[in-house]
């Protein structure tokens, strides 16, 4: 299995960005997908989450300012965000779950696939 998360870049405060995660490697099967950030010193933390039939979540930190879509053709999962912050700056990461498929995890232990991370900048 593997993933590719890409979209990351540099964003000025109030601005948006989308990122993409496309899962290769086990057509066919159904999974959930998180979507995780990571700042240095710090673990990962849970952004958001979207089950195969499209059940999502949010955390407190994105909420009213990100949405997860998915485009289970295309094996696609995409995180539009909006009104971003400085304290949205952080590598994020996509994680697929195969066991869980209809409901996501919040943590990142409940992921065995990880795409690479991709580099978000808000500046101020």
């Amino acid at each position: 299995v593997q993933l590719q998360a890409s979209g990351g870049g540099l964003v000025q405060t109030g601005g948006s960005l989308r990122l993409s995660c496309e899962v290769s490697g086990r057509s066919g099967n159904r999974y959930s997908v998180g979507w995780f950030r990571q700042t240095p010193g710090n673990e990962r933390e849970f952004v958001a989450g979207i089950g195969w039939s499209g059940r999502t979540g949010y955390a407190d930190s994105v909420k009213g300012r990100a949405i997860i879509s998915r485009d289970n053709a295309a094996n696609t999962v995409n995180l539009q965000m909006i009104r971003m912050k400085p304290e949205d700056t952080a590598v994020y990461y996509c994680a697929a779950d195969f066991v869980r498929t209809t409901i996501f995890g919040t943590s990142a232990r409940d992921y065995d696939y990880w795409g690479q991370g991709t580099l978000v900048t808000v500046s101020s």
